[in-house]
């Protein structure tokens, strides 16, 4: 669960709604005023800095610019992926989500497949690990230079016992609801 709770906290404090550039050695991201609020804007900022972005402007909207070489880029898109796969793994073996058999999910991390026992996952909290899974598909899409209006993940809900999918959830318009 702690995996899931940092993850969230870190797609957070990062911000998840990012639009990235790509310039030739450089990569421009993004950062909406909404996902900055209540936040203070200058730890934000030495927060970005100590992760290696190199520059970080505050635009008169209240959003953020992190700008960064296209090797730091690299480096945080493995780290977001590597993150990714730890949680589907422990989300899998760990003992708190005990409806959750099996995760898997395609390599732009935009669509899952959670396969659960559907009796066990209703009645359960285990879809705060699904929260996890959408926050990090949209976070790791994002920084990927996916277009903020165009992102989106997918999560298909499969019973174990009969193999059908009972639900399909889709981010960020479940959060909207």
């Amino acid at each position: 669960m702690k995996k899931y709770v940092s993850l969230f906290m870190v797609a957070m404090l990062v911000s998840i709604i990012a639009a990235c550039s790509q310039g030739a050695s450089n990569v421009e991201i993004t950062i909406p005023a909404s996902f900055l609020e209540g936040e203070d804007v200058e730890s934000a900022i030495e927060e970005a800095k100590a992760e290696g972005i190199e520059e970080v402007e505050e635009n008169e909207d209240g959003s953020l610019t992190y700008i960064m070489s296209k090797s730091t880029h690299d480096e945080l898109m493995e780290e977001i992926e590597a993150s990714l796969q730890e949680s589907i793994e422990e989300m899998k073996t760990s003992e708190d989500f005990v409806s959750i058999s099996d995760v898997s999910a395609n390599s732009a991390f935009s669509e899952f497949t959670v396969v659960v026992d559907q009796e066990m996952y209703e009645n359960s909290f285990d879809g705060f690990a699904i929260l996890g899974l959408a926050i990090g598909g949209l976070y790791y899409q994002l920084f990927d230079g996916v277009d903020p209006e165009q992102y989106a993940v997918t999560v298909q809900l499969e019973d174990e016992q009969s193999g059908e999918v009972f639900d399909t959830i889709t981010f960020p318009d479940a959060l909207e609801e």
